[in-house]
């Protein structure tokens, strides 16, 4: 039996009226460079108050196989499971102004049924605007502002976002999926990449959602305050430059970043590409082999 999309997810029966209203998402499975799209789910939700209104049925989309929920034993019984969930949450901004976000894990099946029950829900509540958010790998260096790279439905969305790549293929993901698809209905939807120095994909980089967030406010004209982020950002910024500054080979080659960073800057090249390249970036395996370390060390502490 093929289940219709509309019977992938239960909505709670007391939703207000949210026309207009914003639907961020982001789901754990593809690329999330320096954990920026999860961090900053993990900030709207503590910074926010919320409610789920909708549910999806992750025994349909989920391969439990692939991607084991934690189960806590206790001695001579199974205490907890962790059930994951893919589920739509209620919130307001500062100005009580309400916004939606779809967080959870990546569906590893069903992905049109999935994008279709979403765009289901998006024409029950008048959603306005859908957009997107994660991290990618760039070749730049921590020491300068990161960029973002910005992706719509309508060019005059992402109008003020400067094009670092003219065609790539990458690997389908939902998310990508489903702004393509709702483009395809005549929806309004956008997605923000930021960029993340490739040698801090692996780890927590708060600076990365810093970033996104600030994207996403001036694109819905949400008010969300970043003040968590900011300091967390602040901490791990001094942490990454005092790693660094213990050691005269990775500081060279950050300080090859820079230059290389610099130039791109100076030349406004916009041609030029940022991504992570092996024939562009200087001595990454030097990079992976000392940075990384570093890095996993502290990870190791904490």
């Amino acid at each position: 039996m093929v289940l219709e999309p509309e019977n992938l997810y239960e909505v709670d029966s007391d939703v207000p009226d949210l026309t207009g209203a914003v639907l961020l998402h982001h789901l754990d499975g593809f690329m999330d460079a320096g954990s920026a799209g999860a961090t900053l789910v993990g900030e709207l939700l503590s910074a926010h108050t919320h409610r789920v209104v909708a549910r999806f049925d992750l025994d349909t989309l989920l391969d439990y196989r692939s991607r084991r929920p934690m189960m806590t034993f206790a001695s001579d019984h199974w205490e907890d499971y962790q059930a994951p969930e893919l589920a739509v949450h209620l919130m307001h901004d500062a100005t009580d102004t309400p916004f939606l976000l779809l967080t959870g894990p990546e569906p590893d099946f069903r992905w049109e049924a999935f994008t279709d029950a979403v765009r289901q829900l998006i024409d029950r509540w008048g959603v306005r605007l859908t957009v997107g958010f994660h991290g990618i790998p760039m070749g730049i260096p921590h020491t300068r502002p990161l960029g973002v790279t910005a992706h719509a439905t309508r060019t005059d969305l992402v109008s003020g976002y400067e094009t670092f790549f003219n065609r790539v293929q990458v690997p389908g993901n939902v998310s990508g999926l489903l702004e393509y698809r709702l483009g395809q209905a005549r929806h309004d939807a956008m997605g923000f990449a930021a960029h993340v120095p490739h040698y801090l994909t692996q780890s927590t980089y708060p600076a990365a959602a810093l970033v996104l967030l600030d994207a996403i406010t001036k694109a819905t004209n949400l008010v969300l305050p970043a003040t968590t982020l900011t300091e967390a950002s602040r901490r791990a910024d001094a942490e990454i430059q005092r790693q660094v500054s213990e050691s005269d080979q990775v500081a060279e080659i950050v300080a090859s970043l820079e230059r290389q960073y610099d130039a791109f800057i100076d030349a406004k090249d916009k041609e030029k590409n940022l991504l992570m390249d092996p024939d562009s970036i200087p001595s990454a395996d030097e990079l992976g082999a000392e940075l990384e370390r570093y890095l996993a060390e502290q990870n190791k502490s904490d």
